[in-house]
């Protein structure tokens, strides 16, 4: 029967189910599309029209006392999406058996921070329109923010994850290192359904914020502490720009798994050449950026009826009995 309601229109039908296949693999093996997601930037715009307006009021506030928030918050949502995808697990606290918290695996532990901001946005949330906005949302809305207040790109967030009730240590614990090589990275991002191009747009985000000098190609000066802090940019360390691709063509670039987007005997043929348009246009490299951030939101998200929508981020709802 189905086969049957094409032939009288072969040729139209021959296009339409081209197009449907295109449509599909744009979104690729993994669903990663806003369409195949199921999200919508609008997805807020009746049940919490405010949403927008209340994240960014609780991250400028936050932002005063602690220049370090934005690319914090920015880090958070990129751990949390690379761990089974962007549902909140990363900001779990341990509630044992049941919960290992992420926080405290090795790329997390004593460096991933800004999980009070985000508890203040989801007491703001909450107090606005209670059970509406799912953490993992937050995450994405605040990264967006983020970076629009650092002076970087603006786009439209697709909206509509829900919140996982569990984590992944495993997983976790497979997170891009500061000392992978550029191979590793290229793998650990095609896993996530990410190219060459989301990798060093990615990677950008490093053009502001702090990390411990242990994890820097020079490591630390005699005597300094292992988790002193050191600016990832140099020039512009709290702006948003393409400066952080300057540094990686003059070998300035303070992590190994930076740098190694020029060294690494694979780069010319992979990395290098987007290293260096993303450094010679701003332009591109803010295009490239949000389009990337919006392809990582998009991973394996819980909509519908899967997952829950967390009272408080930090620990999954409890059922009633």
């Amino acid at each position: 029967m189905a086969a049957s309601s094409c032939f009288p229109l072969a040729a139209r039908c021959s296009l339409l189910l081209t197009a449907a296949l295109v449509l599909a693999l744009s979104h690729g093996a993994y669903g990663y599309g806003d369409v195949g997601a199921g999200l919508s930037s609008s997805f807020y715009d009746d049940s919490c029209p405010s949403a927008h307006d209340i994240v960014r009021r609780v991250i400028q506030n936050a932002r005063v006392a602690d220049a370090r928030i934005p690319a914090s918050l920015v880090r958070l949502h990129f751990h949390d999406c690379f761990v089974q995808g962007c549902d909140g697990s990363l900001l779990l606290d341990n509630d044992l058996p049941a919960i290992m918290t992420e926080k405290e695996v090795p790329a997390n532990d004593r460096s991933a921070r800004g999980f009070k901001v985000v508890d203040s946005i989801k007491r703001a949330l909450e107090n606005a329109c209670p059970g509406i906005v799912s953490c993992a949302d937050i995450l994405a809305l605040a990264s967006e923010i983020s970076v629009e207040l650092a002076g970087g790109p603006r786009w439209s967030v697709p909206l509509g994850r829900r919140d996982g009730t569990t984590t992944n240590i495993e997983s976790a614990n497979n997170l891009p290192s500061p000392f992978d090589s550029l191979e590793t990275l290229q793998e650990k991002f095609r896993n996530m359904g990410l190219d060459d191009t989301d990798l060093v747009a990615l990677q950008g985000a490093h053009t502001f914020g702090r990390a411990q000098c242990q994890f820097t190609q020079r490591n630390c000066s005699a005597g300094q502490d292992e988790e002193t802090l050191v600016n990832l940019d140099t020039i512009t360390p709290h702006v948003f720009d393409n400066k952080y691709y300057g540094n990686l063509l003059r070998g300035r670039a303070p992590l190994p798994s930076d740098q190694v987007m020029l060294s690494d005997p694979v780069a010319a043929a992979t990395t290098a050449r987007i290293v260096r348009r993303f450094s010679g246009s701003q332009k591109h490299f803010f295009k490239n950026f949000a389009a990337s951030m919006v392809k990582m939101g998009n991973i394996s998200p819980l909509t519908g009826r899967a997952g829950e929508i967390r009272n408080n981020c930090r620990r999954v709802n409890r059922k009633p009995y």
